[in-house]
């Protein structure tokens, strides 16, 4: 019994030894393999965490982008200082009037130029030369002023010289209107009111 059976012992230990050898590089390959999708998982991570940087980031500039608008809304809104022509409502419409609210008039004569009232008539319709602001309703673009002959600047508006009327005792009074068809009161646009 002895011969036939028997295997050598150094020929079984070799075998087992290849055997355990296979199985350890086996467990070695996949263990690596399962650190290569750990590296894949943590770029694909990191690749979504930079998107998501981007999206907070392009939502921040569009907060930037509204709240930039509402400042300029706010800067246009403006309030003026000072004495003002304004416009009131009248039975003739609405028209100039001087910062107590009395009635303003051009003469026609003066054809958007320089004053033709001097002397007795400046008494009777004495000139604006008071530095006035355009209160609301007023176009401010069309408020301007020219040299009159007796050294002081007269306001114009729309190239009219202004004056009141010594004839008008309470704001709203348009008794100076249509005189001598050369005197009219103004309008918001700077055109004599013909009525």
């Amino acid at each position: 019994m002895t011969g036939r059976y028997q295997f050598p012992v150094s020929s079984f230990q070799s075998t087992n030894r290849t055997r355990v050898g296979a199985a350890v590089l086996g467990l070695t390959l996949l263990v690596a393999a399962c650190g290569d999708d750990t590296a894949d998982t943590t770029s694909t991570t990191t690749t979504t965490g930079a998107t998501e940087t981007t999206a907070a980031t392009t939502t921040t500039t569009a907060a930037t982008t509204t709240t930039t608008a509402a400042t300029t809304t706010e800067a246009t809104t403006t309030t003026v200082a000072g004495p003002v022509i304004g416009v009131t409502e009248t039975g003739l419409g609405p028209i100039l009037t001087d910062p107590d609210g009395m009635t303003l008039y051009l003469l026609t004569d003066d054809q958007q130029g320089a004053s033709q009232c001097s002397g007795g008539c400046a008494s009777t319709w004495p000139p604006l030369v008071d530095e006035v602001g355009a209160g609301e309703g007023v176009d401010a673009s069309l408020l301007g002023s020219v040299a009159r002959s007796d050294g002081t600047t007269q306001v114009t508006y729309n190239g009219w010289p202004l004056y009141g009327y010594a004839g008008d005792a309470a704001p709203g009074d348009t008794n100076g209107q249509g005189i001598g068809g050369r005197w009219f009161v103004v309008s918001p646009e700077g055109e004599p009111v013909d009525g």
